[in-house]
């Protein structure tokens, strides 16, 4: 049963906003990381009619087409805002483009004077206005039962392409820049984390329930290093969230965090933890459920490969977390090159 102290939202039978209260649900809520996306004709479609994908991620009318689209053919139980991790250092006056078939390039920030150079927090605004009305066009016209999600990345994510200048795959820019140059690294955190709040804060005004912090890259910081800059700025964050905003749930994705998941929601106020597919159901059920809710973990390689296989371990990830509130989901976001066919199969495995 639902808390009648719950929002409304919640008690009028949101599965998402249940799950995120605690409630344990005979049938866990569903949604997907990247759900709107290439692998479907669609989207591929409606951002050819945008031009590129900056252009997609600004245009509200065609962004919260694409947010639509998962939700028409599969019937998800939450949609997620489309707009991209890195149009808050966009707005922050970092450069930014898309290089076709290598992903995004931005201008670097390696030192004081480049930390000095970005545009104050509140100067945000001017660049993100049309991620806020595509929230406000998506709180109109979803579907009364589908909750609506927006994110941005965690501060740590977020530096460290804004310092290497593209994704990397050990992150080793940010982490030379952490050792050599640590008053500057740490300005820069500040600058990114103050921006998070006011840009998620921005987000649930216009109509986002719920909202996700994407720490795609925690799993590279160890020790101390995670818990200054993955924990801390995430509890921070979630902190400033929940004076403003007490009854919006948080959700934390520190990714491929491993023995840092535990203790991670207790530690930072996040209401959910998101799981990446590198632990087990099992462990994260003992060790992370313990907690609250989790969200996840399919390894996302089975929308591409489907079968049996795809229904077995969707089956199993649901009975592993049976016994308290959890959120199915990949534990990464879906490929381009997934079947959609494949999201149907898992789907009818989770509520059939």
């Amino acid at each position: 049963m639902a808390n009648p102290d719950q929002p409304a939202a919640v008690a009028d039978g949101k599965t998402i906003l249940r799950a995120l209260a605690g409630e344990v649900l005979e049938v866990p809520p569903v949604w997907m990381m990247r759900q709107a996306g290439r692998y479907l004709p669609e989207y591929r479609a409606t951002r050819a009619q945008a031009g590129d994908f900056l252009s997609l991620c600004y245009n509200p009318e065609l962004a919260a087409e694409v947010t639509l689209q998962p939700i028409r053919r599969y019937g998800f139980d939450a949609a997620i805002l489309f707009a991209d991790i890195l149009l808050l250092p966009q707005a922050l006056g970092v450069d930014l483009w898309f290089v076709t078939g290598e992903g995004p390039r931005l201008s670097t920030i390696t030192d004081a004077a480049g930390v000095s150079a970005l545009k104050p927090v509140e100067a945000i605004d001017e660049t993100l206005s049309p991620v806020y009305e595509t929230v406000r066009i998506l709180s109109r016209e979803l579907p009364a039962e589908t909750t609506l999600i927006g994110f941005a990345g965690a501060p740590w994510t977020v530096a460290t392409y804004m310092i290497a200048g593209r994704g990397t795959r050990d992150q080793a820019p940010a982490h030379a820049m952490m050792r050599e140059a640590p008053e500057a690294f740490d300005a820069l955190m500040e600058r990114i984390t103050d921006g998070t709040i006011h840009y998620l804060s921005r987000q649930i005004e216009a109509g986002a329930e719920v909202v996700k912090i994407f720490d795609s890259w925690a799993g590279s910081l160890k020790g101390e290093a995670f818990q200054r800059y993955s924990l801390e700025p995430a509890r921070r964050i979630i902190a400033a969230l929940k004076a403003r905003h007490p009854e919006t749930p948080v959700i934390a994705f520190p990714r491929e965090a491993g023995d840092g998941y535990i203790g991670f929601a207790r530690a930072t106020g996040a209401d959910c933890v998101a799981l990446d597919n590198s632990v087990s159901a099992d462990w994260a059920a003992q060790h992370v459920q313990v907690d609250g809710c989790v969200q996840g973990n399919l390894a996302p390689g089975h929308m591409v490969t489907g079968g049996e296989a795809l229904v077995t371990e969707t089956r199993r990830i649901v009975q592993a977390f049976s016994k308290g509130p959890h959120i199915f989901n990949l534990g990464h976001g879906i490929t381009p090159d997934a079947d959609p066919d494949n999201v149907q199969r898992m789907i009818d495995a989770i509520r059939g």
